[in-house]
């Protein structure tokens, strides 16, 4: 009878040592999963932020390309006013006037072709 109860003291011994062994691993479990949560909700968060400023990029880009239409109309429209040459001995002879003013040392007509 004494070995039977020493058996038992023993089994008992091994059993509240392995169930404080899982334990302590069960609460490492947590602690990593609770830090993995912590981590998926920051790049949730981050994700929101991203696609916040892609749709801002998105806006902007919409913006500047609707401005360019409206500036290439306008151009358009400006270049439909102007004066067109007659023949290519008009234009000949407009290219020599730019070239008589350039010699002459007048910048300005050169301005209109770099800006």
């Amino acid at each position: 009878m004494l070995n039977e109860l020493e058996t038992l003291s023993q089994n008992i011994g091994r059993l509240i040592a392995l169930n404080q062994r899982y334990h302590s691993e069960r609460l490492a479990l947590e602690e990593q999963v609770a830090q993995l949560r912590a981590d998926a909700d920051a790049a949730r968060a981050e994700l929101e932020q991203l696609r916040d400023e892609r749709n801002a990029l998105a806006a902007e880009r919409d913006a500047l390309s609707a401005k360019i239409d409206d500036a290439q109309v306008k151009l358009n429209a400006i270049l439909e006013k102007l004066p067109r040459s007659k023949s290519a001995a008009e234009a000949d002879n407009q290219l020599d006037l730019l070239e008589a003013q350039r010699a002459n040392g007048d910048d300005s007509a050169s301005h209109g072709e770099h800006a």
